[in-house]
């Protein structure tokens, strides 16, 4: 996609965005680390990929998923003695939440692009939606920190707000089209850079766009990555490209500052019939 922060839109409404690795945070890195040194604490060793794993879940499924996980399983066996169980759930998740309350904001900085992208989106008359898979806790330690380097959005729901659940279910994006008053979920994109993300804009019935280099898919920083050759970078796009693409992608682009043309495309798609 060609790179550009003018929008041509006659018929798309709205757009969901996720939070780390699509609008802040480039490579998913303060979830990812913060899950390795939770576990770490209770003598499991957990390596970045499987961290990356479930991510997209909220974190409560989140670690449930990596408790689920064979090695991990047999891991927390040895150490205790036992099979892990809710109580076990509760308990990485009680050490988990203040670690990550403490350091999201090490990880906040917009992804190149998101601002200025979002303020073409908002002069454009599109109505901008948001959930994460981070609780409210830490939410609303990220949200002053990002609106402070320009990323301003309409709505946000965070992973522990809805009874209904969070992803893959389509509970938040769907949440985002009732709080924000769209009137046609045909008409809405969810932008997400996990697979699960993008598994919940379909089930809501959205366009769906993922993000193959900017997040959780590759797991690197801006500045690691641009320290890569480019058949390196290559390899790496192709293999998220596919993840995201079985996982229900419309569109897959490199990153939230590619999004100007994937919108376009989708728009031109919705004017000749197309619906997702």
């Amino acid at each position: 996609m060609t790179r550009s922060t003018s929008f041509q839109l006659h018929h798309l409404q709205a757009v969901v965005f996720d939070w780390a690795g699509t609008l802040v945070d480039h490579g998913s890195l303060a979830p990812t680390q913060i899950f390795v040194e939770a576990f770490a604490s209770f003598g499991v060793e957990v390596t970045m990929a499987q961290a990356r794993g479930p991510m997209g879940l909220s974190k409560r499924d989140h670690i449930r998923t990596l408790l689920a996980d064979p090695a991990l399983h047999a891991q927390w066996r040895h150490r205790f003695d036992r099979a892990p169980d809710a109580a076990d759930v509760d308990g990485i998740y009680e050490r988990f939440m203040p670690m990550q309350i403490a350091r999201v904001g090490e990880h906040s900085a917009p992804i190149a692009g998101a601002v200025e992208v979002l303020g073409a989106l908002r002069s454009a008359g599109l109505k901008i939606g948001s959930c994460s898979g981070y609780p409210r806790a830490v939410m609303d330690v990220l949200l002053p920190q990002a609106l402070a380097d320009g990323v301003r959005v309409d709505h946000v729901v965070a992973g522990d707000e809805l009874a209904a659940g969070g992803r893959p279910g389509p509970f938040m994006a769907l949440a985002n089209v009732l709080a924000l008053g769209v009137g046609d979920v045909r008409r809405c994109v969810k932008v997400d850079d996990t697979t699960p993300g993008i598994e919940e804009g379909r089930r809501a019935g959205m366009w769906t766009v993922g993000l193959s280099l900017s997040g959780n898919e590759t797991g690197l920083t801006r500045e690691a990555l641009q320290a890569l050759d480019a058949d390196a970078v290559q390899a790496l796009r192709a293999a998220a490209t596919r993840r995201l693409l079985d996982a229900g992608a419309h569109l897959v682009i490199d990153s939230v500052a590619d999004l100007p043309m994937a919108l376009e495309a989708l728009d031109a798609r919705l004017a000749a019939g197309d619906r997702p």
